[in-house]
């Protein structure tokens, strides 16, 4: 199944009539592996701005490129107005980062990083204010390799906000974080945006990026398939949705298979599933009383973005990950 048109929301712009980040056909290729084919998108001040795709679609690529670390074969960047290629200097001034593979020494003490990381910029954060902002003050004489996975995240995020940025580059920010530490994570996020700094967020998990972002970027295979609010793309994506229900007594022959919208109906020991679209749930609902036939343990599953991807590019999200090209071979030509 071919991949559909783009779906996008109306263009991004800040309340000066620029996007904070405009990416005009964007082109990067490794070797003979394509990472990035022709992607354009903008991204809105104060928003959480989404890049989702599963290994080797070209995210990090495109972040990086962002972030002035590397050079497009062709397109072009602006980051607060400025070329990141040219103009590197500037926008690490205005833009914080946080790298998919972030580390510190292990000895060092989490208020020593602060300080460390401080005298990179012309005005930095307060590094008490930053230490009692994120939770860390009890841990300012702390070694880094004695915090927990949470804690260690608190420390790149403050780290990333030290220079008072603008903009925020997270890189999958909650990768080997056990469920607790990612809603933690999830909520310094929040915080962040709240506190009126624009963040673009790259995950490959979905509940993640359908829990925090304004609007999400789909990248499959180097391409951006989909462009819009978690929910219209899960919405306009004509993803079906299944309910579940166990019946108290029999079923008409034909009664549930007739209603507008179904598309399968099967059956799991005593429960029966329903597959559908649109308003097919509420006509199951009414045929069923109509035929005075009760239900039990009623349950719609909602649709996902899990399910949008499927629908946009005709496999499984796990499975999109598995490219023709060795990602040995991909990192070897970066």
């Amino acid at each position: 199944m071919a991949a559909r048109p783009i779906r996008s929301a109306a263009p991004a712009t800040t309340l000066d009539g620029m996007a904070v980040i405009e990416v005009h056909e964007l082109h990067k290729r490794y070797g003979e592996t394509i990472a990035l084919d022709g992607v354009s998108f903008d991204v809105q001040a104060g928003e959480v701005f989404g890049l989702l795709g599963p290994n080797g679609a070209g995210k990090t690529t495109a972040v990086e490129i962002m972030e002035g670390l590397r050079t497009p074969d062709s397109g072009t960047v602006r980051v607060l107005g400025l070329d990141p290629e040219r103009s590197g200097s500037q926008l690490r001034e205005r833009v914080g980062v946080q790298l998919q593979q972030a580390q510190l020494q292990e000895k060092i003490r989490v208020g020593e990083a602060l300080e460390l990381y401080a005298g990179f910029y012309r005005d930095p954060r307060p590094v008490d204010e930053l230490l009692d902002e994120w939770g860390l003050a009890a841990k300012r004489n702390t070694a880094f390799k004695k915090l927990s996975g949470g804690q260690q995240q608190r420390v790149f995020l403050a780290l990333a906000l030290l220079g008072r940025p603008e903009l925020v580059f997270f890189d999958e920010i909650t990768t080997g974080l056990d469920p607790a530490a990612r809603r933690q994570t999830w909520d310094l996020v929040r915080r962040v945006r709240d506190s009126g700094v624009t963040v673009v967020l790259v995950s490959h998990l979905m509940d993640e990026v359908e829990e925090l972002c304004d609007r999400v970027a789909i990248l499959d295979r180097g391409r951006l398939v989909a462009l819009d609010t978690p929910t219209g793309l899960i919405t306009s994506s004509g993803s079906e949705q299944r309910m579940r229900f166990r019946p108290v007594g029999v079923i008409p022959a034909g009664l549930i298979e007739d209603v507008p919208g179904v598309t399968a109906v099967t059956r799991s020991g005593s429960q029966v599933i329903v597959t559908g679209s649109g308003e097919f749930a509420t006509g199951v609902t009414a045929a069923l009383g109509r035929a005075q036939v009760l239900v039990a343990d009623l349950r719609l599953e909602q649709r996902t973005l899990d399910d949008a991807f499927v629908a946009l590019t005709g496999r499984p999200f796990d499975d999109a990950g598995d490219t023709t090209h060795d990602e040995k071979e991909l990192e070897a030509a970066r």
